[in-house]
């Protein structure tokens, strides 16, 4: 909390500062006559990010394949782990176990006149020397159930409720069938949910090229788009119930401790299910038969006419996977705080890929690693963050966000008491710089923005985006922060760099070569995340006052339930929002006040505002149903989160919605009432907090 001047002097003198601007922007959180010497350290941790340093990561971690639960993905752990030491970092590798099925044998075929097998693997190309590397595990898709089955195939578009509507509408009979549906934008197990409410007794993926293949590019190697045979792998369990292990819902899955037997874990799919390319899909629609698809909504790239079938052959699908527990390697490190080591500020992201995974997710971990050391440099020149600083890389985050699900589970209770917020890293490629998370960080995230240069034209992150205000995206549970904020409430924000152009996603294609050819060459992205990364963790562990913003929430909450389906009296909760956005200014009125004291001011209140602060980080935490939501109790997070039927992409007010778009008016009366009375619990937060604000003179 406290500014040290005359450290900050010595910093400045360090990194060979010169004049500091006599005016510099606000940031919130920090009193104005704070601004002057920070600016030294703002811009050491934009500057000091170093592309060749993110490019020598990116190149050691995605050197070999490393899937979660083998060799590879621990081998990657424990090279993390030794850069984490050599900057000087406590450190430490936490293990835990999940039940993780891995493919022992996968057939596609058709028999008949025409026989025809599906290749099920990926090119080799000589362009890219990790394409030919020995150990790549073949596509699969995990946690989908063994099967060996024979039945007529069905083109079902994207598997959503509204396209087995629509086949059944112009008599399409799924129940008894295999579906065929595209991969596309839409949750995997959303259309493992829909083919199996609809009967079919198995489940076969692709990646459409309308979507990311030659429709929209020139494929891999000769540009960017999804090569013929590259297949996405991915997760197909419905993490609608909990993340994680699916044996040890709420607990953490150590060695040793009390597992679930199978067959009660909830969200595991119960028809087999296979990811496969565009070109083994192409021989599948091939062989349909029946009516032309009923819209061109429903027609892809490929060069064929798109039938709904069924197919006049039978299809042959087997699916078998070796089902036991394999270990996750979780890496953590710390910075400890010098005045307030008992607040936690915590980033992550993870290093399990399917693959290579030089997008997802090695690229983005480098730059969470390159703002780790920078802060840690930082430290030889005079600096301590304030509050401790926790770094984490994550393992398993693709099958489910097990290794920071076990984690969460494992330390709930210390996380409960001083986790401040998590921010969270996944992927990232050159484009514009984006976040979504807590409606409580938007002014903070935007003042980020406001300071973080586009590496492309110079100008801010927040200024390259004149069409597009700026705003935070809801947050779900679709990356590793959701344990964080769905089970425990802690505020969290996830930062990335982002376009729509990428094409070898979860594939072998996802590799070194491809991630310096066509999504940061130069590293100058990666260099600016970093940045952004490394600032906003100086700001949150340094700040007297955290910059949460109860008028930012008020703001969207109100605008979230404005957008709710009519079907019951929204009024008292539209009046509580009212509620909290009328303390919010009053709030804001009490923090002006007490920032105006100035440094030395705040100083002498040190022990008050680790009282108001405490009490600002555990806001979020008032939001919380105890009692978790219905039907399933691990998600605590009323406010945005994953739907019961939409998959894991954030959904705003998703319990309430949900029960309106149903028409359930009894579970939505219910809702309104809790959602309610949810706010009404952080508007009283608000208040006295305040109260404790106006005390100090």
């Amino acid at each position: 909390m406290t500014t040290r001047p005359s450290g900050l002097i010595l910093i400045a003198t360090a990194l060979g500062v010169g004049s500091i601007s006599a005016q510099p922007a606000p940031i919130r959180g920090f009193p104005t006559d704070a601004l002057a010497a920070r600016a030294p350290l703002e811009r050491a941790v934009r500057d000091r990010p170093d592309p060749a340093r993110i490019k020598s990561y990116l190149r050691a971690m995605t050197a070999f394949p490393h899937v979660t639960g083998t060799p590879g993905s621990r081998k990657v752990a424990e090279w993390a782990l030794a850069r984490f030491r050599e900057w000087g970092l406590e450190a430490s590798i936490e293990s835990y176990e999940a039940m993780l099925p891995m493919p022992i044998a996968q057939r596609l075929e058709i028999a008949g006149a025409k026989p025809w097998r599906a290749r099920l693997r990926e090119e080799v190309f000589a362009e890219d020397p990790d394409s030919r590397q020995p150990g790549i595990m073949p596509p699969y898709a995990v946690y989908g159930a063994d099967g060996d089955v024979s039945a007529p195939i069905v083109y079902a578009n994207y598997a959503l409720p509204i396209d087995f509507a629509e086949l059944e509408r112009i008599g399409i009979d799924v129940r008894g069938k295999l579906v065929l549906a595209r991969a596309g934008p839409h949750s995997r197990e959303v259309k493992v949910k829909g083919a199996t409410r609809a009967g079919a007794v198995g489940l076969i993926m692709y990646n459409d090229p309308k979507e990311d293949g030659f429709w929209i590019g020139r494929p891999y190697p000769r540009g960017p788009m999804r090569p013929p045979h590259a297949v996405e792998r991915g997760g197909v369990r419905d993490d609608s119930k909990y993340t994680g292990d699916p044996l040890s819902p709420g607990w953490a899955a150590k060695a040793g401790s009390k597992r679930l037997p199978l067959a009660e874990a909830a969200g595991l799919p119960t028809i087999p299910v296979m990811s496969i390319s565009y070109a083994d899909a192409s021989r599948l629609f091939d062989a349909l038969e029946g009516p032309v698809v009923p819209s061109d909504a429903w027609k892809g790239a490929l060069g064929l006419t798109y039938h709904v079938g069924p197919s006049r052959e039978p299809v042959r699908m087997m699916v078998r996977s070796e089902w036991k527990n394999r270990p996750l390697y979780n890496v953590i490190a710390r910075i400890p705080g010098a005045t307030r080591p008992d607040e936690w500020v915590l980033a992550g992201n993870h290093h399990d890929a399917w693959v290579y995974g030089a997008d997802d997710p090695v690229g983005a971990a480098a730059t969470v690693m390159e703002a780790a050391r920078v802060l840690s440099e930082l430290r030889q020149t005079g600096w301590r963050p304030d509050r401790t600083l926790v770094f984490a890389l994550w393992d398993g985050e693709e099958q489910g966000l097990l290794g920071s699900t076990e984690w969460v589970e494992d330390h709930a209770e210390a996380l409960s008491e001083k986790a401040v917020i998590y921010l969270n890293g996944d992927n990232y490629r050159r484009g514009l710089l984006t976040a979504s998370g807590s409606s409580l960080l938007e002014t903070f995230t935007r003042e980020v923005f406001r300071d973080t240069p586009d590496p492309a034209t110079g100008k801010s992150a927040l200024d390259v985006r004149p069409d597009r205000p700026f705003g935070l995206t809801p947050i779900g549970a679709n990356t590793d922060y959701g344990a964080f904020i769905q089970h425990l409430g802690i505020t969290s924000l996830h930062l990335a760099y982002r376009n729509v152009g990428r094409g070898t996603y979860h594939s072998a294609f996802d590799s070194y070569t491809y991630f310096l050819r066509f999504l940061d060459p130069d590293l100058s992205y990666g260099k600016s995340q970093a940045g952004a990364f490394a600032a906003s963790l100086l700001r949150l562990a340094d700040a007297p006052v955290l910059p949460w913003s109860f008028a930012d929430a008020a703001r969207a909450y109100r605008g979230w339930v404005a957008e709710l389906p009519a079907g019951t009296d929204l009024g008292p909760l539209v009046a509580q929002t009212d509620a909290l956005a009328a303390a919010a200014a009053e709030y804001e009125q009490s923090l002006a006040r007490v920032m105006g004291l100035g440094s030395d001011a705040l100083a002498r209140h040190g022990e008050a505002l680790r009282r108001i602060n405490r009490a600002i980080y555990q806001s979020e935490r008032t939001l919380l149903f105890p009692e978790g939501l219905p039907g399933r109790p691990w998600f605590k997070y009323p406010i945005s989160g994953p739907s019961s039927y939409n998959g894991s992409v954030a959904r705003t007010l998703p319990v309430l919605r949900e029960a309106l778009e149903l028409k359930d008016l009894g579970l939505a009366r219910e809702q309104a009432a809790l959602t309610a009375a949810a706010f009404k619990r952080l508007t009283d937060r608000v208040t006295a907090i305040g109260a404790e604000l106006d005390a100090i003179r």
